[in-house]
C-alpha cells in the first residue's frame, strides 16, 4: 500500500518514506478511468452515484475538497473523510462511528479498491471516486479529478460558481501548474523524503528557486493566472497552507517559514479568507498525518503543538492589486451540514 506519497508502507506506524538512494521519486501510477458527462469510459456524471473519498490531512485529496466546494456540488457528489494517519495497509474511516464509512459500508479505502481491482498493488491514495452501487473505485487520477469537476459536471455547478478551468486560459493553467508541481507540490517531498544530502540541497534548492519566481509573479497580480482563482490557485494553495505547520520543520524546507515571504504569505492569506478554502482546512489533522504517519522522519511520533495560527485571519491587503475572486460569479454559500472543520482545528479557535 503506499499513501499520498507515493512510497510503500514497510511497517504498521505508517512506512519507510525515505529514499535509501537518494532521490525521491513519487509513483504518479493512477487508474485513469474519468467519469465524464458521455459516459465514455463507462461512467456518466449522476447525481448522488458516487462518492468522493478524501482526507483533511492530505493535500492532492484538498485540492479536491476545495474544488468541489467553490462548484458547489456538494448535493451531488457526496464526501467521505479517512482520518488522518493509517496503517500500511489503508486509509482508514475511523472520524465515522464504527470506523466505516456510513454511506459505503466499509472501514478501509482498501475494500474499494480491491472491489474492482483483486489483489491491486498500486498505491491506494486520496483522493478516490468510488461508484456507490458496485462499492468500486473509479478513479484515483487526482490532476485529472478536479479539472474534471470543472469540465464534466457544469450541468450540477452552482448558480455562481466561478470558472476554473476556462477554456482561453488552459494553456497558461497547465504552464503553471507543471512548475508547482514539480518544484513546490512535490518540491516539498523531495526534500523530506531525500535519502542524501545531494538529493536534499538540490530539491532545496530547486523549492526556493521556484517560490522566489511564484513571489515576483505574484507582486503585482492578485492571481496566478488572469484576475480571478483558477485552479493553478487552488493547487498552489494546499502546499503553502502546510509549509510552516509541516514542511519548515518536518521536511526541512527551512530557508525561511511562509510568514517569512511577504508575497506569497498575504496571497496565501487572501485564499484562506476566501469562501472555499481556508474553511476546508484542519491543521490538527494536517499535523498529525505527518508526524505520526513519517515514523522513519519523526520516530517519536510526537506533534507540535505550533505554530500559532491566528496570522492567517490577518488582513492580507491584496485588494489592492484588483482582481475579481469569482468573476462574474459568486463566493460558495455556507459549508454543508456535517462538513464543517472543528472550530479548535483553526485559527478561529483564538478568537
Amino acid at each position: 500500500m503506499r499513501d499520498d506519497s507515493g512510497m510503500s508502507k514497510t511497517n504498521d506506524a505508517g512506512g519507510t518514506y525515505v529514499n535509501p538512494g537518494g532521490e525521491f521519486t513519487r509513483d504518479q501510477r493512477y487508474i485513469a478511468t474519468r467519469i465524464t458527462a458521455d459516459g465514455r469510459d463507462g461512467y456518466p456524471v449522476e447525481p448522488d452515484r458516487y462518492r468522493l473519498v478524501a482526507s483533511r490531512a492530505c493535500p492532492w485529496a484538498s485540492r479536491m475538497v476545495i474544488v468541489r466546494r467553490l462548484l458547489g456540488l456538494e448535493d451531488v457528489l457526496s464526501l467521505g473523510l479517512a482520518g488522518p494517519t493509517h496503517d500500511k495497509r489503508s486509509w482508514t474511516f475511523d472520524l465515522d462511528p464504527g470506523g466505516r464509512d456510513p454511506v459505503l459500508g466499509i472501514e478501509r479505502l482498501q475494500e474499494a479498491y480491491f472491489a474492482r481491482f483483486p489483489g491491486y498493488e498500486r498505491g491506494i491514495t486520496v483522493p478516490a471516486i468510488v461508484d456507490v452501487p458496485t462499492g468500486q473505485v473509479v478513479t484515483n487520477d487526482y490532476a485529472q479529478m478536479s479539472l474534471d469537476l470543472s469540465t464534466e459536471w457544469t450541468a450540477y455547478h452552482r448558480p455562481g460558481a466561478p470558472k476554473l478551468y476556462p477554456q482561453e486560459l488552459r494553456e497558461e493553467i497547465e504552464q503553471v501548474n507543471r512548475v508547482v508541481f514539480a518544484d513546490v507540490n512535490n518540491g516539498v517531498y523531495r526534500c523530506g523524503f531525500a535519502g542524501s544530502q545531494e538529493a536534499y540541497e538540490r530539491a532545496y534548492k530547486r523549492l526556493f528557486d521556484r517560490l522566489d519566481w511564484l513571489s515576483a509573479r505574484l507582486e503585482g497580480q492578485r492571481y496566478l493566472v488572469s484576475d480571478t482563482i483558477t485552479e493553478a490557485d487552488v493547487r498552489l494553495f494546499t502546499t503553502l497552507v502546510r509549509f510552516d505547520a509541516v514542511y519548515h520543520g518536518h521536511f526541512k524546507c527551512n530557508r525561511q517559514k511562509l510568514t517569512e515571504l511577504p508575497v506569497l504569505w498575504a496571497y496565501a492569506r487572501d485564499l484562506f479568507q476566501t469562501p472555499g478554502f481556508g474553511d476546508t482546512v484542519d491543521f490538527d489533522q494536517i499535523k498529525r498525518h505527518y508526524y505520526v504517519v513519517h515514523r522513519d522522519i519523526n520516530p517519536t511520533g510526537i506533534v507540535p503543538s505550533g505554530p500559532d495560527l491566528s496570522g492567517w485571519l490577518d488582513p492580507h491587503g491584496r485588494e489592492s492589486l484588483g482582481g475579481r475572486p469569482f468573476g462574474d460569479g459568486t463566493p460558495p454559500g455556507p459549508v454543508s451540514a456535517g462538513e464543517a472543520v472543528p472550530v479548535e482545528h483553526t485559527p478561529y479557535a483564538a478568537l
